[in-house]
């Protein structure tokens, strides 16, 4: 007989739970199963065993379909893919997940929201917490399919301020940042997104060295969340809170407006890591004045 899974163990524990007793439930073999939503069947063997690589959304909903479960594979799958993140900013992705607006400051990289792909992969490759190439796709999985969240239908207001550092210094090789800053124009012109740019000139400020993100609940009420290099700290109560909205407001305030952040970013894009096959923002200056 086998072992029984206790639900405590983990929440990969519970979901792999899950999907065996609705597996049973079905009649059907683990390879069975694994055909239906197009995985091998050792697959199946490690999402119930709650080893190897946590579930993916995709497989999360297959399996949801194919074993009828109603949802609660989908459910249970936020869960089960928080536990690829310290423990410190759990509670805080819980909360991002429902928020009905975000307020981001950025000191040193483009927000997880707005990430592509391979600048996510760069980033995350070089924390050293990291314990293997498994737990760098589960991590990479996870920050691209919490971007679907804007484009669904509840989909928040999202406004980024971002250091002008965010947009100097290279992350991965040129094209990299050159898809990545091509990604914030595109993004910002969603009317959901706004994306402004603190410069350089402004100097000191109260969020010097850390990051800043603001989230609105839907019953109104707000939480802030700040992080450095290693660890992140929530803040729920209403005057610690308030102290973090007004650090923004002032933020917000220093910044570029809407037009010249796009445009500063459009320069970083052009100048710092333009395409060596295509002539400089001046060198193409002089050639028109020519």
């Amino acid at each position: 007989m086998a072992k029984a899974i206790e639900p405590e163990e983990s929440m990969a524990a519970l979901f792999g739970a899950q999907v065996r007793r609705l597996r049973m439930a079905a009649g059907l073999t683990q390879a069975e199963l694994g055909v239906l939503v197009h995985v091998v069947s050792t697959r199946i063997t490690q999402i119930e065993r709650a080893s190897g690589a946590k579930p993916t959304l995709e497989l999360a909903r297959a399996l949801d379909a194919a074993l009828g479960a109603d949802g609660l594979l989908i459910d249970l799958w936020p869960h089960v893919h928080r536990e690829s993140f310290p423990d410190w900013s759990r509670t805080f992705m819980a909360h991002a997940a429902k928020a009905t607006a975000i307020r981001e400051y950025t000191a040193h990289v483009v927000p997880g929201l707005l990430q592509t792909e391979e600048y996510a992969h760069t980033l995350l490759g070089v924390d050293p917490a990291l314990k293997d190439e498994v737990q760098l796709r589960e991590r990479l999985t996870a920050r691209l399919e919490r971007q679907e969240r804007l484009s669904a239908p509840d989909r928040p207001e999202l406004l980024v301020i971002l250091d002008e550092s965010v947009l100097r210094r290279p992350i991965g090789e040129p094209e990299v940042m050159r898809a990545q800053l091509t990604r914030l124009l595109r993004e910002a012109a969603e009317p959901h997104i706004t994306v402004l740019v603190l410069p350089f000139d402004h100097g000191a400020h109260g969020m010097l060295g850390g990051s800043l993100t603001l989230l609105t609940l839907p019953n109104g009420s707000e939480v802030a969340y700040t992080e450095g290099a290693y660890e992140g700290q929530l803040f729920e109560e209403n005057e610690d809170v308030k102290r973090f909205a007004l650090t923004y407001d002032r933020l917000r305030e220093a910044a570029l407006p809407p037009r010249r952040s796009l445009s500063l970013i459009q320069t970083a894009l052009e100048d710092d890591y333009r395409d060596l096959a295509l002539p400089s923002r001046s060198a193409r200056r002089l050639l028109a004045k020519e």
